[in-house]
């Protein structure tokens, strides 16, 4: 039956007050999910992994702790923790070596305890740090071609934390300045060139996650008692303090780049999971904060600064969401779903260096599951053959814009940038970063020793001679 005309100006007036009504701000609402269609050139972007023989197969990954990331990537090969029967060993394997993983591959086995986090220096693909529950904190060179025996002396080794060492980053713009965070609730600063222990704060509690800003200037930290930190590491002080997410789960931060915002995930007090937007000068409250969904695995973001694309990827998922960050509420605007079968253990982005700008590649990820690391292709879709400026903006290059002496001085600069377009930086040359390999204590025992006997033996050839040692 026809409505009735009063009925029919009720029903009208409805539909116009909540087609007129503002989307409510979250990840669940129609302007970030899938209502509202914005004029993005990223709006298209699609994930490809590559094929099976691209892949690196028969992995032995260690389980380690379940709040760490076993995998990382540098410009020309990625890290990554091994299981073996004693220590931590970590497995570096150059991109060029694809198919199966050998069971005799060489491995770094350094360290005495489990390797909990890694990370390669920006501007030297050949530099690893490592950082274990034996308290170490060590810097390995590998040589450009790989791994051809195992490697156990390192570097450069750090040793100050009195507890396990569970995170380590390095800055993004001064040469050799490495950050790690332990369960001894310091955040140290080394020079991992020297080895020396530059800088240390007191932060009060055992550290999740922390990361550098834009600039390398300040850093940000989530902690086990659930407050988000912003330290200003050369002042040695936290400037700033606030509650974080409600949740016992594992929370983590990352800066979004130069926007001078920052973005954490962690878990309601329910185990929803959930997304923070923060101002990093005043964490009394978020600028937004809504629940994603509802899974045990945490969520790991990775944030591309020259797209503004975030990537949120939950540990034991299947599945890689990405949004577009934006200056304005709601602050992220979905794009698209990557999804599989195969649970991730682990996830790293790869340098930029490793993209194929030629087929419009935007980022690569790489996918850890039981046994395989697969490299997975993040593109916008064009039609031309020609490289697309508007979707490659200059990206921060392979060449520091301070020394380590220069940034603990207090400079600050902003990273160099480098064109994407092929050829355009072929003139630049990759910083070379030098670092003065000191010796273990291993290795000068076993040195005193050898001149212990040598002494001995002169000592004898003095006595023969009718002489007095």
């Amino acid at each position: 039956r026809l409505l009735s005309s009063s009925s029919f100006f009720f029903f009208s007036l409805f539909v116009a007050v909540v087609a007129l009504a503002p989307p409510v701000v979250g990840f669940l609402s129609s302007s970030t999910m899938k209502g509202i269609v914005r004029n993005s050139k990223y709006r298209h972007v699609f994930g490809t992994p590559l094929k099976k023989e691209q892949c690196y197969e028969d992995l032995r990954v260690h389980s380690g702790s379940a709040d760490s990331n076993p995998i990382k990537a540098s410009g020309s090969s990625f890290a990554v923790t091994w299981k073996t029967s004693g220590g931590g060993a970590v497995a570096v394997v150059p991109y060029a070596q694809q198919g199966r993983v050998k069971s005799d591959h060489p491995l770094i086995v350094g360290h005495t305890g489990a390797v909990l986090d890694m990370d390669f220096n920006p501007f030297n693909d050949d530099l690893l740090a490592t950082v274990s529950e034996d308290c170490m904190v060590k810097l390995w060179g590998i040589p450009p071609s790989g791994l051809t025996e195992p490697m156990s002396a390192p570097l450069v080794e750090m040793q100050g934390h009195s507890r396990k060492v569970n995170v380590c980053t390095f800055n993004p713009v001064a040469a050799n300045i490495l950050a790690t965070a332990s369960f001894d609730q310091t955040l140290k600063v080394w020079d991992a060139a020297t080895g020396q222990e530059a800088l240390s704060v007191d932060v009060g509690d055992q550290l999740q996650s922390i990361s550098w800003n834009y600039n390398g200037s300040i850093m940000a930290c989530v902690g086990k008692d659930k407050k988000l930190r912003v330290v200003d590491l050369r002042a040695q002080t936290v400037a700033q303090e606030g509650p974080g997410h409600e949740g016992s789960k594992p929370s983590r931060v990352v800066f979004l780049g130069n926007k001078d915002r920052m973005l954490t995930t962690g878990f309601s007090r329910v185990s929803e999971r959930q997304y923070g937007v923060w101002d990093p000068r005043n964490l009394a409250e978020p600028l937004g904060m809504d629940v994603i969904d509802v899974a045990s695995g945490y969520l790991i973001p990775f944030y591309d600064c020259d797209t503004g694309i975030l990537f949120l990827a939950g540990k034991g998922d299947g599945n890689m969401r990405f949004f577009e960050v934006v200056d304005e509420p709601p602050y992220l605007f979905f794009l698209s779903e990557h999804k599989t079968n195969d649970p991730q253990r682990g996830l790293a982005m790869c340098p930029k260096s490793v993209v194929d700008v030629m087929s419009c590649e935007i980022v690569r990820m790489l996918k850890l599951t039981e046994k395989m690391c697969e490299p997975i292709q993040f593109r916008v879709p064009r039609k031309s053959d020609m490289f697309q400026d508007d979707i490659f903006p200059d990206t921060a290059g392979a060449v520091p814009a301070l020394d380590a002496a220069a940034w603990l001085a207090g400079e600050t600069k902003d990273p160099i940038l480098v064109s994407m377009k092929p050829g355009a930086t072929s003139k630049q040359e990759k910083a070379k970063v030098n670092v003065v390999a000191r010796k273990t204590v291993i290795q000068l025992e076993k040195e005193l020793e050898v001149a212990q006997k040598r002494i001995a033996q002169l000592e004898e050839q003095v006595m023969s001679l009718g002489g007095t040692p």
